[in-house]
């Protein structure tokens, strides 16, 4: 099973890499600069560690002005796809995760975005940020206690069994629907896997899994459609390498105690983001809804 699992990466790493390469020669001026590479291993390093690196590219990109905001998620998605794919390669031989929980649940995450994502594009941005942001504070909140020896939880089993295996999964299928939202799969399935018991390191297999196999489709088809810039795309992939298999060592050696306290530290960290971005999108719709309603006075 995780031989068929990590085969099927491979193939789709390699349908990617060909139309990646032929359309960056196509369009020309490929060739990064310092800062485009510097971003792709500073952002891939802190993805790896489940910090999550579309967020931090795109800060980046409009700080520095390196890329159109039209062209960002194309850029996103195409320049950092590979290390996704390397990412979850890695991840799933050096971490030990049973192959009973892993594949169901990457194939959910699929399900989620691909049979979800009508359903879930029609919900309020907002809401579902504002939504995830305080249930993940929640969520982070009982780790928090369980490391501070407070409340009983965690886990350190390498699978899933039963119940708490049908939990993860439907989990990881709305997860993935969530990400066609723009919000991230890395947090919320670090949270659930340790919440049902799971080492929460085997969460690092599972959701670059998920999004290794979500991003080689997402990207194909903005490398078709010619809608991202070369240099910053090869700037974060030539950088990102070297950066995933640096990180990809520190996580291995560190401790299951370390892993968790970083696990609370990324989940606070992503549902601050979420509350703050709901909230300014949320007061964006409501000033715009003030104009409409003086412009039709």
């Amino acid at each position: 099973m995780r031989t068929t699992l990590l085969a099927v990466l491979v193939v789709f790493a390699g349908w990617f890499t060909i139309g990646f390469v032929r359309c960056l020669v196509r369009m020309g001026s490929w060739r990064p600069q310092p800062i485009e590479s510097l971003t792709g291993f500073v952002t891939v390093f802190f993805d790896t560690f489940g910090i999550g690196s579309f967020a931090t590219t795109t800060a980046v990109f409009r700080a520095w002005q390196l890329v159109p905001d039209e062209l960002i998620p194309g850029t996103l998605n195409v320049g950092h796809m590979i290390t996704s794919v390397m990412g979850a390669v890695i991840f799933i031989q050096l971490v030990p995760v049973a192959g009973t929980t892993l594949v169901p649940m990457i194939v959910a995450s699929g399900l989620g975005a691909w049979l979800g994502a009508g359903i879930v594009a029609r919900l309020p941005r907002h809401r579902v940020r504002l939504g995830m942001g305080a249930a993940l504070t929640v969520a982070a909140s009982i780790m928090l206690l369980s490391q501070l020896h407070l409340v009983p939880g965690g886990g350190d089993a390498d699978g899933l069994h039963g119940a708490r295996l049908v939990v993860a999964v439907v989990g990881n299928f709305f997860l993935g629907g969530l990400m066609t939202l723009g919000i991230g799969l890395y947090a919320p399935c670090m949270i659930l896997v340790s919440l049902l018991g799971l080492n929460p390191r085997a969460a690092f297999p599972i959701m670059m899994g998920s999004c290794g196999f979500l991003m080689s489709i997402s990207g194909m088809r903005f490398v078709r459609a010619e809608r991202f810039k070369p240099s910053a795309a090869a700037g974060l992939t030539l950088g990102g390498i070297p950066a995933l298999l640096i990180a990809a060592l520190v996580v291995k050696s560190l401790p299951l105690d370390a892993v968790r306290w970083l696990v609370v530290f990324v989940v606070f960290y992503t549902a601050l983001t979420l509350l703050q971005a709901g909230r300014r999108e949320r007061a964006s719709l409501r000033g715009q809804g003030a104009l409409d309603l003086e412009a039709s006075a």
